[in-house]
């Protein structure tokens, strides 16, 4: 066993990245908002560690959808490779997609991927991930849960969240609040953000009693917040693991207008 941990330890040594940091199932829209005639929204998803910029981690999509009014359609996906890190020649998959808006209302759109084993920390795991985008000013059931596994519900307009406000969700595994449970937090670094230590790369918050929780956002970007549940074990190789089931939302805090301080 101690043989495992100091080769885990090595390896994310090797990859530049520590093996304690989060792992992010990245579902985001190429805008939150539609109005006029641009309809199309275009998604992208993939595994990684966002803080960190890296590494891309390979997975495959079970389901996906999306939630508008009560009703649900399918998502198709057309797949990408890209390099696992940015200098790696190893590829994993991520994937795309076009999305027509045809009506008014808010769009939930989710993924539930297939578990993903972990071999550093020896679990398999699962993120069961939603996003939200709004269609011409109707902005009707954002709050409300749409059924899934594992799903963090907002209790703050998705879509419509300033950077400094607090973001407040509920967490729910199998349609029943979670209780003290760790809500791990990390922000899509795409502007190459500097950390003063490791420890800052994930944020950590819990739920309370009732599965509430809430993490005011520092600064403006794309935001991921992943509650980690427990989703029972899973066999490999002839031994069992167990299976982190994660429910997670991103969501995009806007920057402060000019002036305001």
């Amino acid at each position: 066993m101690v043989k495992k941990v100091i080769a885990g330890v090595i390896g994310g040594l090797l990859l530049g990245f520590s093996t304690a940091q989060a792992h992010f199932l990245l579902l985001k829209p190429d805008k939150i908002f539609v109005e006029g005639n641009r309809r199309n929204v275009r998604l992208i998803a993939k595994f990684t560690h966002p803080m960190e910029r890296g590494p891309n981690m390979d997975f495959s999509i079970i389901k996906s959808g999306v939630f508008i009014r009560g009703k649900k359609e399918v998502l198709k996906w057309k797949t990408r490779w890209i390099r696992a890190m940015k200098k790696s020649s190893h590829k994993v998959r991520m994937y795309f997609t076009n999305y027509k808006i045809k009506r008014p209302g808010v769009y939930q759109f989710f993924i539930v991927p297939a578990p993903y084993f972990e071999p550093a920390e020896e679990k398999f795991i699962q993120q069961i991930t939603k996003v939200y985008v709004e269609a011409f000013g109707m902005e009707e059931d954002w709050d409300k849960p749409i059924g899934l596994k594992a799903e963090i519900v907002p209790l703050i307009k998705p879509f419509a969240i300033w950077e400094g406000n607090t973001f407040r969700g509920r967490v729910y595994f199998n349609g029943k609040p979670a209780r003290n449970i760790e809500v791990e937090v990390e922000y899509l670094n795409t502007r190459g953000v500097k950390v003063p230590a490791d420890s800052f790369i994930t944020q950590v918050v819990k739920t309370d009693e009732n599965g509430y929780f809430e993490y005011t956002i520092p600064w403006a970007g794309w935001w991921g917040f992943s509650a980690l549940g427990d989703g029972g074990t899973l066999e490999k190789n002839g031994k069992k693991y167990p299976v982190e089931l994660d429910a997670v939302i991103w969501v995009k805090a806007y920057p402060r207008p000019r002036g305001v301080k």
